[in-house]
């Protein structure tokens, strides 16, 4: 099958970090289809090879294991071609649509990984040129819009120029290993299911922490913020893939279905659960493995008396009879303590117990999403002790290490989410109704930080946030996951 991938934004960040190291490791691996172009489309003066050269170079800043040879990356960059536009001007559309009609290729992929803010005139130009074919798919990175109001007018002009199905909103954190072993552990498997709600979880957290800060980011994250970056899209995706209900079968619009349900679930905020249910935080001058790093008001491009939150933590619940009562506890942060992506199940305590164990010990199921990849179940046990003494129990935990058990060599989220889209695989996207009834929820937390004069609460760069976040979720009785 024949393709060409356009990728507006190919000398960007995410071009480099991301999408060709992606495109690299499926050609690697033999599972980028045959008969392939890559097009990085941007406004520099390149020619083909020194676009191949500029790319090249910047493969010396991935980890060391996707780094390719000489003579792997000089067949890689057979597929290497550069167009230079300005996305203002209707004509470089028509000269790129003129570079596509050389091949006719059988599936065209117009990869946008540009500013938001240049998603309606790409599309818009892109339908003026005739290059919304049937055979032509779009995708489009997040951030969709800064609120409901932006995200609809973005997804209305989308759809006006294609349709539904030829538009891919993409949510990387879909595309993790983890992610997809836990729809495999939750609808292949017979064992977790009948435990599977209210009756049998205490909770559930979410963490997505980061020991980086803002980077050369800042002037984007004073637009953004981590309610924006994060919780609308990477958070709230997480949540559904662990609530939702089974799908009548793995079509990407009956799994969506069911993601919808749990959005159009979530308990809806009031004026007292905004206040007590939602922290936000700011990143200050702190240390990170022993390297001391500047606050967040001292990063390049950040305003000085910027009130934008690098932290947010926040419960919810989702009003349905399958969780009705279950706290959903949401926590994300630059410069945290660690690393950090997981979703913690904990389960309720034996109703009768006949065993000493430490205070507060139960089950629980942790599906680590990063650094470290895989399952964990944490049980108690009886130690091997000869001493005459009462009963105990001891926690213990059954691990299952993806990396170890299935190879490293295993398809990143990036490589896996570009091969769906080649192939026209929409199960790990996200529905236009999905990202409007996400950002329908947010919007309130919005609302509600901008007449707030107070702003986010300060917390020491290395540590886990502020200390309102502990208070939030002890109220309910427990405590985040690495503070257990």
């Amino acid at each position: 099958m024949s393709f060409d991938l356009v990728l507006f934004g190919g000398t960007g960040d995410l071009a480099w970090r991301k999408l060709m190291p992606a495109l690299f490791q499926a050609f690697r691996h033999g599972t980028l289809p045959e008969g392939g172009r890559i097009i990085g489309v941007g406004r520099d003066q390149l020619s083909h090879e020194q676009y191949r050269t500029l790319m090249h170079e910047r493969f010396n800043n991935v980890d060391l294991a996707k780094r390719p040879s000489e003579e792997e990356f000089a067949r890689f960059a057979q597929l290497i071609q550069f167009v230079r536009m300005d996305l203002s001007k209707p004509d470089d559309y028509v000269a790129l649509a003129a570079t596509l009609r050389e091949r006719n290729a059988n599936t065209v992929v117009m990869y946008v990984a540009t500013a938001p803010s240049l998603f309606t005139i790409v599309c818009e130009q892109l339908g003026a040129a005739g290059l919304n074919t049937a055979n032509t798919r779009i995708v489009l990175e997040k951030p969709l819009g800064h609120d409901l109001a932006s995200n609809r007018a973005i997804n209305k002009t989308v759809c006006k120029v294609f349709g539904e199905k030829q538009v891919f909103r993409i949510d990387h954190y879909l595309g993790k290993p983890a992610v997809q072993n836990l729809f495999a552990l939750r609808f292949g498997n017979a064992l977790f299911e009948p435990l599977w709600r209210r009756e049998h979880i205490a909770n559930i957290q979410i963490t997505i922490a980061e020991e980086l800060g803002v980077e050369t980011r800042g002037a984007f994250y004073e637009t953004t913020g981590a309610l924006r970056d994060m919780v609308q899209n990477h958070a709230l995706q997480l949540l559904c893939a662990i609530a939702m209900e089974p799908p009548i079968n793995a079509h990407a619009d009956a799994i969506r279905d069911e993601k919808l349900k749990v959005l159009r679930s979530l308990k809806p905020w009031t004026a007292e659960s905004l206040g007590q249910d939602v922290i936000r935080g700011q990143y200050a001058a702190g240390s990170i493995m022993g390297s001391a790093v500047p606050g967040y008001r001292e990063e390049l491009g950040v305003n000085p008396e910027s009130h934008t939150e690098t932290f947010v933590a926040l419960r919810t619940e989702i009003s349905n009879w399958r969780w009705a009562g279950v706290p959903f506890y949401i926590r994300t942060g630059k410069r945290l303590a660690g690393r950090d992506a997981r979703i913690v199940v904990n389960f309720r305590p034996t109703p009768h117990a006949i065993f000493n164990s430490q205070i507060g010990a139960s089950n629980s199921l942790v599906i680590n999403l990063q650094p470290k990849d895989g399952l964990e179940l944490h049980l108690l046990a009886q130690g091997t002790s000869h001493r005459r003494q009462q009963q105990a129990l001891s926690p213990v935990q059954l691990d299952l290490d993806f990396d170890k058990r299935f190879g490293s060599g295993r398809v990143g989220a990036y490589e896996r989410l570009l091969l769906d889209v080649i192939d026209g695989r929409l199960n790990l996207f996200v529905r236009s109704d999905e990202q409007e009834e996400a950002w329908r929820w947010v919007e309130p937390i919005l609302q509600h930080w901008k007449n707030d004069a107070q702003g986010p609460r300060p917390y020491a760069a290395g540590t886990w946030g502020p200390s309102a976040s502990s208070a939030m979720i002890a109220r309910d009785g427990y405590c985040w996951s690495e503070e257990s």
